[in-house]
């Protein structure tokens, strides 16, 4: 059968029973579950609040609390029984507090809705999740500094456009990825204050009666600020979408080192190589070493993406205040929070077992790639950079004229394009040279890589 409406927090006005079907479509206990402890935190704050107020007595405030702490071991514990009716987490836990401490469980909720409880439980767990998330782009970030320190005179080539361009160290690429990744935990930081506003106190929409001390309790819950506009308090999600939004940029900048991972570790590359423990096989062909890691990885950037975009539908178009549609807030916030926990610790791990093949990556680099360097000697020699961009781009084609690496042609072949090629242009042809040439600050040379090196290791101690 399904539960009366007096087994409801809301039952009061309903004389007809649920249907079940309907019963089951609006629970959302089996995912708001997770949010107990946050839940239970807000109630034990409240029940203070209400005795500042002279709501409740001490000694009820004490049962209450003793009776919440009860009920969170029980959570803990894993032996918390769900019961027909507990169509939430606030249902469930006030439903079982009223078993254990009787009817004062009943004056908890004074002045108090579901509509600020909810917020107030949202904002608490998700709170306490991005510090954690925070804590493991910092690990990745120390990962890959990590990295780039041990392999610093690593060349390989850079690209763009996916063709050999410039050569670069291979640390200068990790340290990329690990300024967006620090970014990433920058951002995190400047948002966990708009995450910390308290809704509780707010009602239903119109705010509390009893005058409950919302400051008061946004210390207890250790809180930045009060929500200043009840209506606001009660129907903003926009610390969800913000979430979500950075949840999805985080991910595509793993989606986007896994892609280069993935790229450098395939045969025709073979410039990495991943750790058995982030690689499976093949059912069929015993030769392969797959990096599925690396794939999950990239395809789990769509997954939050996906959160990030659904949730918004959903969003955008609300009337004012508390709407049922709200509930679909919460499923796309826990599934991205648990794929970032998860992705941002798999790629730590990636970054930390990967074998270099050093000889491959500087094996793949070619003279063409010092194109560039060519037309910057005679820059250094008072010649316009376009001039010598054309000039640079001649001696590639003659090269290719005489099936040749550029760095073949000769003083007398180049003199033949400008007359101010001399004999040290020949020096130009070393790969060291050339990335220790590029010493401004950002640069692949030695000493730039270390200060980004440097930069990295004061930010994260």
């Amino acid at each position: 059968m399904s539960s009366s409406g007096a087994k409801k927090l809301w039952g009061g006005r309903f004389s007809g029973a649920t249907d079940p079907l309907m019963e089951a479509f609006n629970e959302s206990i089996h995912f708001d579950r997770r949010m107990f402890a946050a839940d239970i935190r807000g109630s034990q704050a409240y029940a203070k609040a209400l005795l500042k107020q002279g709501i409740l007595t001490a000694d009820e405030q004490q049962t209450l609390d003793s009776g919440l702490q009860a009920v969170q071991k029980e959570w803990e514990a894993n032996t918390f029984e769900l019961k027909s009716g507990d169509e939430d987490i606030h249902t469930a836990n006030e439903r079982r507090l009223g078993e254990l401490v009787g009817a004062v469980a009943g004056k908890l909720h004074t002045g108090r809705s579901r509509n600020d409880q909810v917020a107030t439980d949202m904002r608490l767990w998700l709170r306490t999740e991005v510090e954690r998330l925070h804590s493991y782009l910092r690990s990745l970030v120390g990962a890959l500094v990590e990295r780039a320190s041990t392999d610093i005179d690593v060349l390989m080539p850079g690209y763009t456009h996916l063709q050999r361009a410039q050569p670069i160290r291979w640390s200068h690429l990790l340290l990329s990825y690990a300024f967006w990744f620090q970014q990433d935990a920058q951002r995190f930081e400047q948002f966990l204050p708009r995450v910390s506003q308290l809704p509780l106190g707010a009602g239903a929409l119109a705010g509390n009666p009893f005058q409950v001390d919302r400051t008061w309790l946004a210390q207890e819950l250790e809180f930045d600020s009060v929500a200043p506009n009840s209506l606001y308090a009660t129907s903003d999600r926009d610390f969800v979408a913000e979430f979500l939004f950075h949840a999805s940029l985080v991910m595509v900048h793993v989606s986007r080192l896994a892609e280069d991972l993935i790229i450098y570790s395939s045969a025709e590359f073979g410039f990495v190589k991943l750790a058995d423990a982030y690689s499976t096989g093949s059912s069929l062909m015993p030769q392969k070493k797959n990096p599925d890691s690396l794939e999950l990885l990239r395809g789990k950037c769509g997954r939050v993406f996906g959160s990030m975009s659904g949730f918004m539908m959903t969003y955008k178009g609300l009337p004012s205040t508390y709407n049922k549609d709200m509930q679909e807030d919460k499923e796309p916030m826990f599934d991205a929070v648990d794929t970032l926990s998860g992705s941002l610790q798999i790629t730590a791990a990636v970054i930390s077992t990967l074998k270099v093949n050093a000889e491959r990556m500087k094996g793949s680099l070619t003279s063409d790639m010092l194109a560039t360097d060519l037309a910057e000697y005679l820059v250094r020699k008072g010649v316009p950079f376009r001039e010598t961009h054309h000039i640079s781009g001649a001696a590639v084609k003659m090269a290719e004229d005489k099936s040749c690496q550029i760095s073949d042609l000769s003083v007398q072949d180049l003199q033949s394009l400008h007359p101010m090629f001399e004999d040290d242009v020949l020096l130009i042809w070393d790969f060291e040279r050339s990335v220790d040439n590029r010493s401004s600050i950002g640069g692949t040379s030695r000493v730039t890589v270390q200060a980004q090196i440097d930069q990295l290791t004061q930010w994260l101690n």
